[in-house]
């Protein structure tokens, strides 16, 4: 690393360290409050320091060595050949949340389980003749697991309700676990993770690859900010439903591949200060 390469090195932490403070804050906020101490915080960026390192900033011509990954991390080699190969996977999907997902998606995207108008339309439990039917959804998927054993699975979390005439409707038209349970964390890590790092991909490249902006207005009245949350799930929910349905068609079995897509919306509003009585400051709109 010559002295430019080191200055520019120096000149990009400085000014990470902003927004990474801003990145951090709500992480740090659910950190403290699940009992995740500051010591125990450290033990794992340590891991992922090496790891990354390791494993991301490996040298095509030469072995990665413990001096080198101790080099990049600022991390002790002793320490650096204790963690050498530690760090866990981020791409692994637990079976019943991909099995989940994977049904869903397929009520909502496919023409032979929706009403011909793009909405999921209630299944008999067992279907007669061609007629679809939530056994034959689920079988479409995978055989793994017994259509009744999900159905039961489904009606305890409140996905899909059954009524007196064996029919079964979707409650929900997406996967929306409960707060703190396992499937949540899982997608909590996972669309954080991308949402990252399209934006670190887009920082690092000469031209941004992956489309990542947001529409954001300041000085807004409580009621205003409201009815925009409300409009723009709305809006969210039409974009989502309509990818699901491409990727649906678009993703048979003749494609099938190594390459994975995520495609995700957000929406978020909180109070910055003052009080909703307060004449309304600058409003600025970014898209």
């Amino acid at each position: 690393m010559n002295d430019r390469d080191r200055d520019r090195t120096a000149l990009d932490a400085g000014r990470l360290q902003a927004p990474l403070a801003r990145l951090l804050r709500p992480l740090v906020r659910i950190a403290i409050r699940s009992g995740l101490t500051f010591p125990a915080l450290v033990d794992l960026l340590r891991e992922l320091y090496v790891n990354v390192a390791e494993n991301d900033f490996a040298l095509t011509t030469k072995s990665q060595t413990d001096s080198r990954v101790s080099l990049l991390t600022g991390i002790h080699r002793k320490e650096v050949s204790r963690l050498r190969g530690a760090g866990a996977p981020v791409n692994v999907v637990p079976a019943s949340i991909s099995r989940t997902s994977r049904i869903l998606a397929r009520w909502l995207a496919d023409p032979a389980f929706g009403d011909g108008a793009g909405r999921p339309r209630p299944l008999p439990r067992i279907g007669s003749g061609d007629e679809a039917s939530f056994e034959q959804l689920v079988e479409s998927v995978t055989r793994d697991v017994r259509p009744r054993v999900v159905l039961d699975e489904w009606i305890d979390r409140g996905l899909v309700v059954q009524d007196d005439d064996d029919r079964i409707t979707l409650v929900e038209q997406a996967f929306v676990p409960k707060g703190g349970s396992d499937q949540q964390l899982y997608y909590f890590g996972r669309n954080l993770h991308d949402h990252i790092a399209a934006a670190v991909a887009n920082v690092e490249a000469e031209t941004p690859r992956f489309l990542e902006r947001a529409v954001h207005y300041d000085g807004l009245t409580r009621e205003v900010a409201e009815t925009l949350e409300r409009r723009s799930r709305e809006i969210a929910m039409d974009a989502l439903t309509t990818a699901n349905r491409e990727a649906h068609a678009a993703a048979g079995e003749d494609n099938a591949g190594p390459w994975r897509w995520n495609f995700g919306v957000y929406v978020y509003a909180e109070k910055v200060g003052g009080t909703d009585g307060d004449e309304p400051g600058s409003r600025e709109g970014r898209a």
